[in-house]
């Protein structure tokens, strides 16, 4: 009997991103101002938010479509923070209403990381320092460095199609 070898190192072809982790404590829409403003792109906040764990946490995202270089910007959020009130015990002498915040990560390896810049692009992606050097030079950024998806466990939550 015949044994057939299938070969399939081209089909699954790792995805081909840049991803930045940018550190800052201003809002979603302020960072995305600031980079549209410094980077001479049009991020845009999308309708709906990245949804998981059934609507427990929720992060917001921007996106933008480069139609001349074939690259798609997202601007994602890492940190979604939800307030819950726990079950009333019903032996307590006073019912005390407490709010519990739970804090969920979209990539729990880079819990400090505030926001993450993902770029796509098919072909090879050259800009990767001058943009850095751009976000660096944002006032309102802490600090911003790229993150090698490849050492990632939960690179997964980074497909937003």
């Amino acid at each position: 009997m015949a044994v057939h070898k299938l070969v399939l190192d081209d089909v699954f072809e790792e995805a081909l991103f840049t991803l930045i982790a940018i550190h800052c404590t201003i809002e979603d829409y302020r960072l995305a101002y600031l980079l549209n403003k410094h980077l001479g792109i049009n991020l845009v906040r999308k309708p709906l938010d990245l949804d998981y764990n059934n609507g427990k946490s929720t992060y917001s995202i921007f996106e933008w479509e480069d139609n001349k270089l074939l690259t798609k910007w997202n601007l994602v959020s890492n940190i979604c923070k939800t307030q819950e009130t726990p079950k009333s015990n019903q032996q307590s002498l006073f019912s005390t209403q407490q709010q519990i915040t739970k804090t969920f990560n979209l990539i729990p390896e880079h819990k400090g990381v505030n926001y993450f810049l993902k770029i796509d692009n098919d072909n090879n992606f050259r800009k990767e320092a001058y943009i850095l050097s751009a976000i660096l030079n944002i006032p309102q950024v802490v600090t911003a460095f790229n993150v090698d998806v490849n050492q990632l466990k939960s690179k997964d939550n980074l497909i937003f199609s």
